[in-house]
Protein backbone atom coordinates (compact mmCIF):
# COMPACT_ATOMS: atom_id res chain seq x y z
CA UNK A 1 0.00 0.00 0.00
CA UNK A 2 1.27 3.02 -0.70
CA UNK A 3 1.48 6.11 1.62
CA UNK A 4 0.11 9.34 1.66
CA UNK A 5 2.78 11.46 1.35
CA UNK A 6 3.67 9.31 -1.51
CA UNK A 7 0.34 10.26 -3.01
CA UNK A 8 1.15 14.01 -2.70
CA UNK A 9 2.51 16.23 -5.78
CA UNK A 10 6.66 15.79 -6.16
CA UNK A 11 7.29 19.20 -5.07
CA UNK A 12 5.36 18.87 -1.47
CA UNK A 13 6.82 15.19 -1.17
CA UNK A 14 10.43 17.24 -1.88
CA UNK A 15 9.47 19.67 0.46
CA UNK A 16 8.70 16.85 3.37
CA UNK A 17 12.05 15.46 2.57
CA UNK A 18 14.00 18.44 3.03
CA UNK A 19 11.97 19.24 6.23
CA UNK A 20 12.96 16.03 7.65
CA UNK A 21 16.59 16.03 6.98
CA UNK A 22 16.60 19.44 8.35
CA UNK A 23 14.73 18.92 11.40
CA UNK A 24 16.85 15.36 11.81
CA UNK A 25 14.09 13.30 11.52
CA UNK A 26 11.87 14.64 14.85
CA UNK A 27 9.15 16.96 15.45
CA UNK A 28 6.91 15.24 13.42
CA UNK A 29 3.62 17.11 14.84
CA UNK A 30 5.46 20.35 13.78
CA UNK A 31 5.54 18.39 9.90
CA UNK A 32 1.71 17.65 10.30
CA UNK A 33 0.76 21.02 11.30
CA UNK A 34 2.68 22.58 8.55
CA UNK A 35 1.20 20.25 6.53
CA UNK A 36 -2.34 21.09 7.45
CA UNK A 37 -1.72 24.93 7.13
CA UNK A 38 -0.77 24.01 3.01
CA UNK A 39 -4.32 22.11 3.30
CA UNK A 40 -2.85 18.20 3.68
CA UNK A 41 -4.23 16.48 6.03
CA UNK A 42 -1.31 13.95 7.03
CA UNK A 43 -0.83 12.60 10.42
CA UNK A 44 2.01 12.87 12.61
CA UNK A 45 2.73 9.03 12.34
CA UNK A 46 2.25 9.00 8.10
CA UNK A 47 5.06 11.45 8.48
CA UNK A 48 6.84 8.87 10.95
CA UNK A 49 6.68 6.01 8.75
CA UNK A 50 7.75 8.07 5.91
CA UNK A 51 10.78 9.51 7.59
CA UNK A 52 11.87 6.23 9.15
CA UNK A 53 11.83 4.65 5.49
CA UNK A 54 13.20 7.82 4.35
CA UNK A 55 16.61 7.82 6.96
CA UNK A 56 17.24 4.31 6.48
CA UNK A 57 17.74 4.79 2.49
CA UNK A 58 19.69 7.97 3.73
CA UNK A 59 22.06 5.67 6.42
CA UNK A 60 22.15 2.94 3.87
CA UNK A 61 23.55 5.38 1.21
CA UNK A 62 25.75 6.70 3.01
CA UNK A 63 27.44 3.45 4.69
CA UNK A 64 27.56 2.19 1.35
CA UNK A 65 29.15 6.05 0.59
CA UNK A 66 31.40 5.58 2.99
CA UNK A 67 32.10 1.72 2.42
CA UNK A 68 33.25 2.43 -0.99
CA UNK A 69 35.28 5.64 0.00
CA UNK A 70 37.35 3.27 2.03
CA UNK A 71 37.45 0.67 -0.45
CA UNK A 72 38.83 3.10 -2.60
CA UNK A 73 41.57 4.40 -0.89
CA UNK A 74 42.89 1.00 0.79
CA UNK A 75 42.43 -1.21 -2.58
CA UNK A 76 43.50 0.43 -5.76
CA UNK A 77 41.11 -1.24 -8.77
CA UNK A 78 42.93 0.14 -12.50
CA UNK A 79 41.13 -2.34 -14.50
CA UNK A 80 37.69 -0.98 -12.61
CA UNK A 81 36.55 -4.63 -11.86
CA UNK A 82 34.92 -3.14 -8.88
CA UNK A 83 32.71 -0.61 -11.47
CA UNK A 84 31.78 -4.38 -13.55
CA UNK A 85 30.68 -5.83 -10.46
CA UNK A 86 28.44 -3.15 -9.24
CA UNK A 87 26.38 -2.85 -12.23
CA UNK A 88 26.29 -6.34 -12.59
CA UNK A 89 24.58 -6.63 -9.01
CA UNK A 90 22.11 -3.62 -9.80
CA UNK A 91 21.31 -5.56 -13.34
CA UNK A 92 19.84 -8.88 -11.26
CA UNK A 93 18.24 -6.60 -9.07
CA UNK A 94 16.78 -4.96 -11.31
CA UNK A 95 15.47 -7.93 -13.52
CA UNK A 96 14.45 -9.51 -10.13
CA UNK A 97 12.10 -6.53 -9.36
CA UNK A 98 10.66 -6.79 -12.83
CA UNK A 99 10.46 -10.74 -12.28
CA UNK A 100 8.72 -9.50 -8.60
CA UNK A 101 6.77 -7.27 -10.71
CA UNK A 102 5.20 -9.32 -13.48
CA UNK A 103 3.87 -11.86 -10.68
CA UNK A 104 2.14 -9.27 -8.56
CA UNK A 105 -1.38 -9.65 -9.61
CA UNK A 106 -2.86 -7.38 -6.67
CA UNK A 107 -0.78 -4.96 -6.02
CA UNK A 108 -0.77 -1.55 -8.32
CA UNK A 109 -3.04 -0.16 -10.86
CA UNK A 110 -1.81 -1.39 -14.12
CA UNK A 111 -0.78 2.38 -14.66
CA UNK A 112 1.79 2.31 -12.17
CA UNK A 113 2.45 -0.94 -13.44
CA UNK A 114 3.35 0.15 -16.75
CA UNK A 115 5.42 3.47 -15.18
CA UNK A 116 7.68 1.07 -12.66
CA UNK A 117 8.58 -1.26 -15.82
CA UNK A 118 9.24 1.95 -18.02
CA UNK A 119 11.66 3.24 -15.48
CA UNK A 120 13.56 0.04 -15.09
CA UNK A 121 13.48 -0.23 -18.74
CA UNK A 122 15.69 3.25 -18.52
CA UNK A 123 17.66 1.98 -15.69
CA UNK A 124 18.91 -1.13 -17.07
CA UNK A 125 19.32 0.83 -20.86
CA UNK A 126 21.37 2.96 -18.69
CA UNK A 127 23.71 0.24 -17.21
CA UNK A 128 23.93 -1.96 -20.31
CA UNK A 129 25.85 1.07 -22.04
CA UNK A 130 27.63 2.00 -19.03
CA UNK A 131 28.37 -1.84 -19.36
CA UNK A 132 29.26 -1.57 -22.76
CA UNK A 133 31.49 1.76 -23.00
CA UNK A 134 33.69 0.05 -19.63
CA UNK A 135 34.40 -2.93 -21.77
CA UNK A 136 35.22 -0.90 -24.69
CA UNK A 137 37.20 0.99 -22.30
CA UNK A 138 38.78 -1.93 -20.96
CA UNK A 139 40.09 -3.41 -24.24
CA UNK A 140 41.22 0.08 -25.62
CA UNK A 141 43.48 0.50 -22.91
CA UNK A 142 44.58 -2.93 -23.24
CA UNK A 143 45.47 -2.64 -26.56
CA UNK A 144 47.21 0.88 -25.69
CA UNK A 145 49.42 -1.45 -22.96
CA UNK A 146 50.13 -4.16 -25.64
CA UNK A 147 51.67 -1.44 -28.29
CA UNK A 148 53.32 0.25 -26.03
CA UNK A 149 55.17 -3.42 -24.38
CA UNK A 150 55.69 -4.23 -28.19
CA UNK A 151 57.26 -0.65 -28.65
CA UNK A 152 59.38 -0.49 -25.47
CA UNK A 153 60.57 -3.87 -26.64
CA UNK A 154 61.68 -2.81 -30.12
CA UNK A 155 63.73 -0.08 -28.39
CA UNK A 156 65.11 -2.04 -25.89
CA UNK A 157 66.15 -4.60 -28.39
CA UNK A 158 67.62 -1.89 -31.14
CA UNK A 159 69.35 -0.59 -27.73
CA UNK A 160 71.32 -3.61 -27.44
CA UNK A 161 69.47 -5.45 -23.78
CA UNK A 162 69.06 -8.68 -23.53
CA UNK A 163 66.05 -11.26 -24.20
CA UNK A 164 65.49 -11.84 -20.73
CA UNK A 165 64.76 -8.03 -19.60
CA UNK A 166 63.19 -7.47 -22.84
CA UNK A 167 60.57 -9.76 -21.73
CA UNK A 168 60.84 -8.33 -18.15
CA UNK A 169 60.00 -4.89 -19.51
CA UNK A 170 57.32 -6.20 -21.62
CA UNK A 171 55.59 -8.16 -18.73
CA UNK A 172 56.15 -4.91 -16.34
CA UNK A 173 53.81 -3.09 -18.99
CA UNK A 174 51.24 -5.46 -19.29
CA UNK A 175 51.22 -6.16 -15.66
CA UNK A 176 52.11 -10.28 -16.12
CA UNK A 177 53.57 -11.25 -12.91
CA UNK A 178 56.84 -13.03 -13.42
Amino acid sequence: MRSKISKLPVDVQRWIETALIESNFSDYRALADMLGERGYSISKSAIHSYGQKMEQKLSAIRASTEAARMLVESAPDDQDARSEAVISMVQTELFDAIFSLSKAQDAESAGERIETLSAAAKNIATLARASVNQKRYRAEMQERARAAAEKAAALAVKGGMSAGTVAEIRRAILGIAS
